[in-house]
């Protein structure tokens, strides 16, 4: 058997859970909110061209691998990363990390994995884990969703790192290669906001961010004329599949940055940043509320109503504006 002294922590989204442990391990803690804020991936963005089951892409955060790579850009990590053309490669690589006593994060597909209980199985192919260590073809994995490790046998793992179709992994390994030893955390936490903050407000395209927000209350208002209830309850479940069920959600990565700017305010010694914060909880109970709302309506508990539904939607970009506004403001002073 082949391990190492890890430690697990469950955590809320798979990505930043996986990066902050690497990191832990390595000798830089950080917390999940910290890894996820710092990575400037909180968004919002309506992108028609790009489909999910057929169904518009609706994204509450910057596409898989972002976490990661903004982290370690503005943490100035070098994260070294190996893909494999061949799946007996890329497992014979993780055994070599594995036997120098290296963990190393992985990109899977959910569905493949023996771990995960049937009835959360889907196609997603951009999961990730730890893997910290072997005992012949059972691996030891650190899977940041799961309250205590797991394991997972040779021939599924292998499946699930190169699993084709969207997002395919190509096997894809990463581990940090050097972190500095006194990281700027303040400098990298200022340009971590202001960037979130210039996303939301002043992306120029009308489907992203705040405006995007808008853009799918107007979307969503104009189904009641449509006159097709069927596809309008494909839309709105889909929409809320894209917010509550897939990775944390879009009210899951609000609460994720309000602990992040909770922190910073610490850090920075700015009260400023902890007033938002509260704002940021209240954003992200907003987005539940308009979640709550639709799973109702399309169970038939309450009348199915769009201008309901894109007035709360309204409220919710109405308070994302004041939240970021308030940001940019918290910064200035």
């Amino acid at each position: 058997m082949n391990s190492m002294a890890f430690q697990h922590q469950q955590t809320a989204h798979c990505e930043s859970g996986t990066a902050a442990a690497l990191l832990r391990h390595a000798g830089l803690d950080l917390s999940e909110p910290m890894v996820f804020g710092l990575s400037g991936a909180l968004t919002f963005a309506y992108l028609p061209l790009l489909k999910v089951g057929g169904m518009p892409l609706m994204a509450y955060r910057l596409p898989p691998g972002r976490v990661i790579k903004g982290l370690t850009s503005r943490l100035n990590i070098d994260m070294k990363y190996e893909r494999f053309r061949r799946p007996e490669q890329g497992m014979d690589a993780l055994n070599n990390h594995l036997d120098q006593g290296r963990p190393v994060g992985l990109q899977t597909s959910v569905f493949w994995l023996p771990y995960f209980p049937e009835d959360m199985r889907f196609h997603f192919n951009a999961h990730n884990l730890v893997v910290y260590g072997r005992d012949d073809d059972r691996y030891l994995i650190s899977d940041p969703t799961f309250e205590k490790p797991v394991e997972a046998d040779y021939e599924s793992l292998q499946h699930a790192r190169f699993v084709k179709g969207m997002l395919a992994p190509k096997g894809l390994l990463y581990y940090p290669k050097t972190i500095p030893q006194a990281p700027d955390l303040g400098g990298a936490i200022t340009k971590a906001i202001r960037g979130n903050v210039n996303m939301m407000l002043r992306t120029p395209l009308p489907i992203i961010g705040v405006r995007g927000i808008r853009f799918v209350a107007k979307r969503i208002r104009k189904l009641s004329a449509a006159r097709d209830d069927a596809f309008g309850k494909l839309f709105i479940g889909h929409m809320v599949r894209m917010q509550e069920e897939i990775g944390t959600g879009g009210a899951g990565f609000r609460f994720l940055y309000a602990s992040f700017l909770q922190e910073s305010a610490a850090i920075l010694n700015n009260p400023a940043l902890a007033d938002a914060s509260l704002l940021f909880t209240d954003i992200g109970d907003e987005w539940r509320r308009f979640a709550l709302f639709a799973a109702k309506m399309l169970k038939g508990r309450m009348p199915l109503d769009y201008g309901k539904l894109a007035d709360q939607l309204l409220v919710v970009a109405d308070m994302e504006e004041q939240g970021y506004r308030k940001l940019g403001e918290a910064l200035s002073e």
